[in-house]
């Protein structure tokens, strides 16, 4: 890709951004007409994407990027597939209509600007996950999805539904993505390649690997979490706190498809094992049944359709593990088809609530009169949902079945999945698009009404995409499906099927889904009881369950608080020396490397003798003193004790420095001691002075022995002749101890001088405190801990 051409690619991946920074302004300025204007970001990326295709289509990929942190091998670089055009036409074209229909949906909300912003900051986000080669670029991009989500399903953060739904997404995903921090990393390590590009063309590399269970282990982490896999898909109906434009994006083309799209990513890479076909399967045919019959239990449309996004993302990810070429196409054919039905129905839900005020499919019925454009988008959406012609829905169905069947128990198995969960999609959506609108009208909170262009124009739009999508499959196929296809099998992939069915068990099997998910729709009441009656058997469930982690890792926190931080400075100087200790010894022990301990010098002198003494004897002062003011001033005899070995060796302004600090510390310490009128007395316990000697004597001992084994061992002469020989003529001073304080090691001299400053404002701020609240003396007493009932 030439200079030019990458340019252009990064100005469409920053575009989003761009525009959620103008999109507050804009609705100021032209109130709701202001998302056709913010409209513009997303179609001018989608008709950028679009002009890709004819290359894609030819089996060509794009890449390009610039150098970012470059001395660990960090680029911003993109990498353009089938895969990843598919899905930025989706997260464009898909965003294009979210954002006008947001522009409906909030109208004369006093927050739209806001929300906009919010919206495109998503896209932008997801944009760049899908297009990112780079790993460390793809996992930026990656948890920016999962804080701009959480911005969104937090929007209407007055109410406690939203925030705790927020959060808890943000929890889920954030964590998720450290697993995928650490598997991407781990492959990073192993193999030495940093990109999705390099990975995908390494062959067997990672499979041969010794940690290759444990990067896929950590990688589906990322993605189970994120793709709402079962036990971990409770955050994703709970995510419907948010306004309907975040949830129909969020289910159709964004956020959601983030971990599907990893996996189809990753496929050449780490597929074709048993752990990847034994792993995928299992938990997304069961993701798959859980998430049906949960939605079938539901009576609010978004509900519905969310449960039916966990089952169906189940169901990309049973595809994509299931280890062959046409479960591989059948995963493609379904989440372009999911993409288009979901985001029409969401659509279509959220207009049934703007427009009649209710979301309650009980309390609905006959709006096909008063809303006949959003009627036939939602007919047409839900026949796709429900795999019957002429949609495309329909060709992923035969294709799901046709990839499926084998006699084996294992192929039965997972057959028998798809049958049960394809009936139940059809039941939520013919549920979704003929309750609320046939039968007698029923009353609602808002007088029904057809709701203005910018509310139906998205449902219709793609609705009539799953449409030509099918009547058009030979164009489609060889734009869209074998391109996306092929980057994900890692070969030549071609799609085929069409409207015209092959005679065989695929179509007996469609017709068989067909008449039961007609036989369940009719019941559909009888049903939703008994899973009601089932579930409240149950009682216990994730979400039940991610409360419960929460409230437990709460207590555990503040156990250890109170554990580790009692409000005692005593308390937090033992464990600080006692860790040093700790990490001065075990490893010198663990690993032989105790030094050898030095012979008494023949040719000590007197004075040095004398030195020693002086400071041994004021070691003993500070132990016997009986008051904290007589123990400091005999601190200060060990300090000058040490300035006067400086003195002896050759260090006279090191000296004089050392006698300056123990006379200044002895003084202040000495002065804040007195004017803070603490108790005069230190009297400790026995036990607490074994423990502190203890820790004292090992402290002592782990320095002096790390000290002897550093002096016993080579001197490095390095850094000695560095800065002897550009002291002066770089920093232009003869004495060298000054040059490294103040030129070479200059900032650590100005952050020790703000600690010192700091300090004195700490003492200052407390002598002050002394002075305005003389009638209430400071007790030398431990703080007292807080309570839970407190905390809470």
């Amino acid at each position: 890709m030439g200079a030019e051409a990458a340019g252009t690619t990064l100005a469409m991946m920053l575009l989003p951004f761009i525009a959620a920074l103008f999109a507050p302004f804009l609705v100021r300025q032209l109130k709701q007409n202001a998302a056709w204007v913010l409209a513009a970001a997303p179609a001018a990326i989608f008709i950028y994407m679009l002009a890709h295709l004819g290359a894609v289509s030819a089996g060509e990929t794009i890449t390009g990027g610039f150098a970012w942190i470059p001395s660990i091998g960090v680029d911003f670089s993109w990498y353009i597939d089938g895969l990843s055009l598919t899905f930025a036409l989706l997260i464009s074209g898909i965003g294009t209509l979210i954002v006008i229909y947001a522009g409906g949906y909030l109208k004369g909300h006093p927050q739209l600007g806001r929300f906009l912003s919010f919206i495109l900051l998503f896209m932008g986000a997801m944009l760049g996950l899908v297009l990112a080669d780079n790993f460390l670029t793809l996992f930026v991009y990656w948890e920016l999805t999962s804080i701009t989500s959480f911005l969104l399903i937090g929007f209407d953060h007055t109410r406690e539904a939203s925030r705790r739904a927020a959060l808890q997404a943000l929890i889920v995903t954030g964590g998720g993505g450290l697993l995928l921090l650490a598997g991407l990393l781990l492959v990073w390590n192993v193999t030495g390649i940093g990109s999705m590009s390099e990975l995908l063309a390494s062959g067997d590399v990672m499979r041969d690997s010794p940690y290759y269970l444990a990067a896929l282990i950590l990688v589906l982490g990322g993605a189970f979490t994120k793709s709402a896999q079962f036990p971990l898909h409770f955050w994703l109906p709970n995510a419907m706190e948010a306004p309907t434009p975040v949830s129909a994006y969020l289910h159709s083309a964004t956020m959601v498809k983030a971990g599907v799209y990893l996996l189809m990513r990753l496929n050449p890479a780490f597929g074709d094992t048993v752990a990847w076909e034994t792993i995928l399967p299992v938990f997304g045919g069961t993701t798959l049944i859980v998430g049906t019959l949960l939605a079938v239990r539901q009576t609010d449309l978004k509900l519905m359709l969310a449960y039916t996004t966990v089952s169906s993302l189940g169901l990309l990810v049973m595809l994509t593990g299931f280890g062959s070429e046409h479960a591989i196409e059948a995963a493609v054919l379904y989440l372009v088809a999911h993409s288009l039905f979901k985001g029409c129905l969401f659509m279509v839900a959220g207009t049934i609530d703007h427009e009649a005020g209710t979301r309650d499919v009980t309390k609905l019925g006959g709006l096909r009169a008063a809303m006949p454009i959003t009627f036939a988008a939602a007919l047409a959406a839900a026949i796709s949902m429900a795999g019957l012609p002429p949609f495309f829905g329909f060709l992923a169905k035969e294709e799901i079945y046709y990839a499926l069947w084998a006699t084996s128990p294992w192929a039965l198995t997972f057959t028998l999945v798809a049958i049960v969960g394809n009936a139940l999609m059809l039941v939520i959506g013919f549920a979704v698009a003929l309750k609320p609108f046939l039968g007698s009208p029923v009353q609602t909170p808002k007088h029904a009404h057809e709701g203005p262009v910018m509310l139906w124009l998205g449902p219709v739009v793609l609705a009539s995409a799953g449409l030509l999508a099918a009547l058009l499959s030979g164009f489609f196929h060889a734009g869209i499906s074998t391109p996306m296809a092929s980057a994900v099998a890692g070969e030549a992939t071609p799609v085929s099927i069409s409207l015209i069915p092959s005679i065989g068990m695929p179509l007996f099997l469609s017709i068989l889904t067909v008449a039961a998910g007609i036989g369940a729709y009719l019941a559909v009441d009888q049903l939703r009881g008994t899973i009601a009656n089932v579930l409240a058997a149950i009682g216990w469930g994730p979400d039940r369950g991610f409360d419960q982690f929460m409230r437990g890792l709460v207590r555990f926190s503040f156990r250890v608080t109170v554990l580790l931080q009692p409000g005692r400075l005593d308390f937090y100087v033992k464990v600080t020396f006692a860790f040093i200790a700790l990490a001065l010894l075990l490893p010198m022990v663990l690993f032989d490397e105790l030094p050898q301990w030095p012979a008494w010098p023949s040719d000590i002198r007197f004075h040095e003798l004398a030195i020693i003494g002086i400071g041994i004897l004021g070691l003993f002062a500070v132990i016997v003193a009986k008051d904290r003011v007589t123990a400091i001033v005999s601190l200060g005899i060990q300090g000058f004790a040490v300035a006067l070995i400086f003195m002896l060796f050759g260090a006279p302004d090191l000296s004089f420095t050392q006698f300056m600090v123990e006379t200044l510390s002895v003084v202040i310490l000495a002065l804040v001691m007195t004017r803070l009128r603490l108790n005069a007395s230190d009297y400790r316990p026995t036990g607490e002075r074994i423990v502190s000697g203890a820790i004292a004597i090992a402290g002592g001992l782990a320095f002096t022995l790390y000290l002897l084994k550093v002096t016993q061992g080579t001197l490095d002469m390095r850094l000695t002749e560095f800065f002897n020989e550009f002291s002066r003529p770089i920093a232009h001073g003869a004495n060298i101890v000054n040059v490294i304080l103040v030129d070479f090691r200059g900032t650590d001299t100005l952050g020790e001088i703000a600690v010192v400053t700091v300090a004195g404002l700490a003492i200052l701020a407390l002598l002050r405190v002394r002075t305005r609240h003389r009638s209430r003396p400071m007790v030398d007493a431990p703080i007292a801990p807080r309570t839970a009932e407190g905390e809470a």
